[in-house]
Order: structure tokens, then sequence, then C-alpha cells
């Protein structure tokens, strides 16, 4: 298993590198930027990060606005590192992006250990941060690109389908729960399991051969979905060019 790749977004150039060191040091894989778009297109080229850090205040975006687009993609996990601590501000952030707030002047101590602690709750992405994660013979994910290729088609996600696909993939070989699907994929509105089931059809329409006997995604009735296809161990992606139809 590589290293924990951490998404840096810091424009302050003295805290970035501060950050950057630090959480290098501890043993994380961390690429930085001090701009919202430079940091996208990182992203689209190179693939998804296990966590993002990412400050409110960017030059050319908020921060929200930058974790929204990092949310169409994928379940990323999301850290705000800001000098906003109004409880209205904190209480958004946490209910439609992010896992944690830290407030600047930070203990970089504490930074590493609120990373860990989240972290912590999620299951493994060492697969999933790779820019195209192959399954098998027959599929091909780019989660940065919102696509898929089955059989050598491509297939558009929208972003829905897209968090959706991504938790599966996260949690190969377990089920995951409904309730834990609505929590992620919809954190601050109040959806329910029909509405889960409709998105879940239209992504198993791209996703299988034959949506009523599928092979990746079954179905636990009552209880939830489950990927059933773990990824192969040790394959690396980085070199390869993403999924986008010339």
């Amino acid at each position: 298993m590589g290293k924990t790749k951490i998404l840096l977004v810091e424009d302050d150039p003295a805290i970035n590198k501060l950050v950057t060191d630090y959480m290098t040091s501890r043993g994380f894989e961390v690429t930085s930027f001090l701009d919202a778009p430079e940091a996208l297109d990182h992203v689209q080229m190179r693939g998804l990060p296990h966590i993002a850090l990412i400050d409110l205040q960017l030059p050319s975006m908020h921060g929200f606005e930058l974790s929204n687009r990092l949310k169409s993609m994928a379940d990323v996990p999301i850290i705000f590192v800001t000098a906003y601590n109004d409880t209205e501000t904190v209480v958004q952030g946490l209910k439609k992006y992010a896992e944690d707030f830290i407030v600047k002047p930070f203990e970089l101590r504490e930074l590493e250990a609120r990373t860990q602690v989240v972290l912590a709750r999620m299951p493994s992405l060492d697969y999933a941060s790779e820019p195209i994660i192959r399954i098998d013979d027959g599929l091909n994910i780019d989660f940065a690109h919102n696509r898929i290729v089955v059989n050598g088609k491509p297939y558009g996600l929208t972003p829905t389908e897209s968090i959706l696909l991504h938790v599966l993939l996260r949690n190969a070989g377990r089920v995951v729960e409904n309730r834990m699907l609505i929590a992620r994929v919809w954190p601050s509105e109040e959806v329910y399991e029909d509405t889960l089931r409709v998105h879940m059809h239209r992504l198993r329409r791209k996703l299988e051969a034959d949506s009523h006997h599928p092979h990746y995604i079954r179905t636990e009735r009552g209880v939830g979905y489950m990927f059933t296809v773990r990824p192969p161990e040790g394959i690396a992606f980085e070199g390869e060019e993403a999924l986008v139809e010339e």
C-alpha cells in the first residue's frame, strides 16, 4: 500500500509550505497548491487524493465551491483549514462538504491528528486514488472525469452516480447500508430510499451488461448494496491518460 495522498489548497505561501513540510515528514504524500484551478487540473490529470485540506478564502473561488467540484467527482473527505470561526460557516461546511474544520492558528500536531481521525473513519482508498481504476477486463473507472468504460464503450456518469460508485468501490466486498449511502451522497438533503433506488438503477444500466442480473453491484434487500469485484492488487495507472472521448 502506498502513502496516503493529501491535496492541500492554501493561498498563504508560508502556511502552505509549513503544512506541506510537516505532513510530508509524518509520512504523507502531499501535493500543494496556492489556488483552486491548479488543484482541480492536478486531480483531473493525476487522480483523486485520499483527503483534501482546503482553505476557504482562496483567490479564484471560495473553498466551498472547490469542495463542491471535488464532491461532484467522488466522495473525497475534506478538512477545512481556515481563519473563519463563525458558527454559520462551520455548520454549513460540515453539513454539505467537510468531515472537520480546523481554525487558524493551529498546531501542526492537531492537524495531523484530525487528518488521521478522518482517515480512520474511511475504508481503504488505496486503489481509488489512481487516475484510472481497472476493475477487471470489462470495467475501467475515471472518477475525475465522471466516466466509466464498460467493455470498451465509454459512459458518462452524473455526479450522483459517480459518488455512489465511489462509496461502493471504497467498500468493495462489504455491504453498504442504504442509510449510509444516502448520508454520503446527499449529506444536507432529506432523501428517501426510493430516490436511492432510482439512481442505483440508472448507474446499473450503464455499468452492467444485464442490469437484472448484475455482476458488479449486488442488492441486499432491505439492507443496502455491495460492490462485489475488488480491483486487482498492485495496479497503478498514474502514467495513463484519462478516459476522455476524442
